[in-house]
């Protein structure tokens, strides 16, 4: 399966996607290209390490024309041929245009627990809403913003002392952990769709067994 990831800040979840890939933890599987659309992108130099092609689609060359910004992101990335396109922190919505060229093969990775809290701000909007659990969602892409169908989610507590900040570095060691575990598990063909419903295959028993009867409270409760 020919990967394209695209990236538009420091690429540390491009960084642990390639680790993963290079430990063999994704099989049946090839990173094809990093495309970004910051030219000062992190993610270049980590894609540069791992000898990964780059592709640089400024989107200030486009102002406010989404569509002929996602008509050259489908022609630069048109060679690599990709089964799978991953969302790394890339900071645009992605309309029709694109979608419709690789339908349901767009996946993102969000810091919250979707369908709650979709879009940006999210880490000060979970403190401002008094959660007290949180997390990171790998979900498919549609036409929505944070809105399509859920692959695999990892929760993390929200401490009375967090700030946006801390709460921030707690849910991106989840997203380290969960995006390589998704984009694995849809390499595999361990992955199905129907409708709004994601389907994974061959999960252990013992696991399917002890998750129908653990129930996680926080914060603790003795009484």
């Amino acid at each position: 399966m020919n990967i394209a990831v695209l990236c538009s800040g420091r690429g540390s979840n491009f960084l642990n996607l390639l680790m993963d890939h290079e430990k063999g933890l994704i099989t049946d599987a090839e990173f094809v290209v990093m495309l970004t659309d910051n030219k000062a992108a992190g993610a270049l130099n980590v894609a540069r390490e791992f000898e990964v092609p780059t592709l640089v689609v400024p989107r200030s060359a486009y102002h406010a024309n989404r569509e002929g910004f996602e008509r050259r992101l489908l022609e630069v990335l048109e060679p690599y041929r990709a089964d799978l396109i991953v969302l790394a922190g890339f900071e645009r919505v992605l309309g029709e245009t694109f979608l419709n060229a690789y339908p349901q093969k767009v996946i993102n990775i969000h810091p919250a627990l979707l369908p709650s809290f979709p879009g940006h701000r999210v880490w000060q909007d979970q403190l401002d809403h008094g959660v007290k659990l949180a997390g990171a969602t790998v979900h498919f892409v549609d036409v929505g913003v944070d809105s399509g169908p859920i692959i695999i989610q990892g929760v993390v507590p929200v401490l009375d002392a967090d700030d946006a900040d801390t709460l921030a570095d707690r849910i991106l060691q989840v997203e380290h952990w969960l995006l390589p575990k998704a984009v694995a598990l849809i390499t595999a063909g361990r992955v199905t769709v129907s409708g709004r419903k994601v389907a994974i295959k061959d999960i252990p028993r013992k696991i399917i067994e002890d998750a129908a009867f653990h129930t996680m409270v926080w914060p603790p409760l003795d009484v």
